[in-house]
């Protein structure tokens, strides 16, 4: 079934309950997740999903004011319908970032208002969305995320060096969502390769990560390849584990939503600055490369691939790591010490297979090792990535839409 059938007939399913409801929030963020995944891998959809994720929360926000907006205050009728707010919300967004979608989400918004009264609750709620829609796009508009590219190769007159542009140059120059500029929490540099940590990480990586590994098992190459997607549709499934839990208001998710993708985001534009700032090697690279590896030499292995295709950016620190990091974080401190539900996603480079986590340390953990398994990252490198995630999370909740009338 076409993608704009299924989110028409989930949409219409929506629309049939009497009042707004938590998930409304997350059948929205589903919608989402699937337009926002054909802009393919990497840091661009994520970008997309913080801007409609945010956006939504200012539209509720206006309506149901329980903390300090992110931008400014919305005024809002009251009686506006919550339900409109959202869908006008996402509507606006998606459609202004992602127009080749456009048929598939106003397929989308027609069905979730099809069964919405008519009235001025309906047209106030439109209007509500489309104001937090429009006032969350302009700030969008001059992140820098779409600022020229000025990526430059490292070259060697003369010498031919690979010509297709690494992935998203520009991040370490956009204008984060709450860090205060996107090198704030930029980690010490990469091992020295004169290490005995370089020596350790190459070698675990050259055994672990190779397309023909005899070392990494069965279960390590399943989670290798469950992590080989790296695109919002493999985390968002995370956090809806926390959406959906008994007694979540639709305000509460509005937050959760906002201030996972907002920490995601930053943890991107963090992670890229630090790797765009130390253009550390691929494992590809240094395998295949004879060099000094701590106290021995590192003989050069001109066949070793890893097990799935290199991004096209630099290595450290790891950006997958950052990621999970970073919801990670907003995830333990929404739930305040509480016990976890069980975290659960499916990934489209392993069909058919659903993963779960008992608790957010464990899914964090899991990412981590993947990238070792995969072949693309070296254990330093997983580890810092994850602990940048995690201090752009927590900053993110500590400071990110505090309750009304809270004095922070």
């Amino acid at each position: 079934m076409a993608l704009r059938n299924i989110v028409a007939l989930l949409l219409s399913a929506l629309a049939l309950a009497p009042g707004a409801r938590a998930d409304v929030i997350t059948d929205w963020n589903q919608v989402a997740c699937d337009v926002s995944a054909k802009l393919g891998p990497g840091a661009p959809g994520h970008r997309v999903m913080a801007v409609v994720q945010v956006a939504v929360f200012e539209a509720v926000n206006a309506i149901e004011p329980r903390y300090r907006p992110y931008l400014e205050k919305l005024p809002a009728p009251a009686g506006a319908s919550v339900d409109a707010a959202i869908a006008a919300a996402n509507r606006s967004v998606l459609v202004a970032l992602m127009p080749s979608e456009k048929a598939t989400v106003e397929s989308a918004y027609q069905a979730a208002l099809k069964s919405l009264p008519d009235g001025a609750a309906k047209a106030d709620g439109i209007a509500i969305g489309e104001k937090a829609a429009a006032l969350v796009m302009a700030r969008a508009a001059a992140d820098g995320a779409d600022s020229p590219d000025n990526y430059h190769w490292q070259a060697t007159p003369g010498r031919y060096v690979p010509t297709v542009i690494p992935a998203v140059p520009t991040w370490p120059r956009r204008k984060p969502w709450m860090m205060e500029s996107p090198s704030q929490f930029r980690p010490g540099p990469p091992p020295d390769l004169a290490s005995e940590t370089w020596a350790r990480d190459l070698q675990e990586v050259r055994q672990l990560g190779g397309k023909s590994s005899t070392a990494r098992t069965a279960a390590q190459t399943e989670i290798a390849l469950f992590w080989e997607e790296t695109r919002p549709l493999v985390y968002h499934p995370v956090l809806r584990s926390v959406a959906l839990m008994p007694g979540r208001s639709v305000a509460q998710n509005a937050r959760l939503y906002a201030a996972a993708t907002m920490a995601m985001d930053d943890a991107l534009t963090a992670v890229f600055d630090a790797k765009y700032a130390y253009n550390f090697w691929r494992p590809i690279t240094a395998i295949r490369t004879e060099h000094q590896a701590g106290g021995a030499k590192a003989e050069a292995d001109l066949r070793w691939v890893p097990l799935i295709a290199t991004p096209m950016h630099p290595e450290y620190p790891c950006a997958h790591c950052v990621v999970s990091g970073a919801l990670g974080a907003v995830i333990q401190h929404e739930l305040g010490g509480r016990p976890a539900p069980r975290f659960s996603s499916s990934s489209p480079t392993l069909p058919g297979k659903v993963r779960e986590w008992s608790s957010a340390d464990a899914f964090i953990d899991e990412v981590s090792l993947a990238r070792i398994y995969d072949g693309v990252h070296y254990r330093n490198s997983t580890q810092e990535g994850s602990k940048l995630g995690k201090t752009v999370g927590s900053l993110v909740q500590r400071q990110f839409a505090a309750p009304a009338g809270d004095s922070r």
